[in-house]
């Protein structure tokens, strides 16, 4: 179980560093956690559309406020990740960069990435399916 907890971690903190790699702003710059929030305000969007964008490309994500929050609370700046679900999965730091390339593609993208986005983790899922 340990071990389990330690890459929850690991892959967090690989997906935070993908993520910062593509440009994509993390509120505390990195995490020693399972979670980490993300900054929308750079790019002009809010957390409820990529919230909804990123489900459509089958990415749970929760819309959250971030510090400072110039949206409203229902509306919110920002994302939460998390990585207790993919790492059940049996995923790994290297998958981790996948999926941080296939949510910057919809943060950077929008709509029109959604399907090259939902490919990515349609290859994953496959990779790792569900028992």
């Amino acid at each position: 179980f340990k071990e389990y907890q330690k890459q929850i971690v690991k892959n967090a903190q690989a997906l935070c560093k993908g993520l910062q790699s593509r440009g994509i702003k993390i509120v505390s710059d990195g995490t020693d956690n399972h979670l980490m929030l993300v900054d929308l305000t750079p790019f002009g969007l809010t957390g409820k559309s990529i919230e909804k964008l990123l489900d459509a490309a089958h990415i749970t994500a929760n819309k959250n406020t971030i510090p400072n929050d110039p949206q409203k609370p229902f509306v919110t700046s920002g994302i939460r990740l998390g990585t207790p679900a993919v790492t059940s999965r049996g995923m790994n730091t290297e998958d981790m960069d996948q999926i941080a390339e296939a949510i910057a593609l919809v943060i950077k993208g929008g709509e029109e990435k959604v399907p090259e986005a939902a490919a990515i983790v349609k290859k994953l899922t496959e990779k790792y399916p569900l028992l």
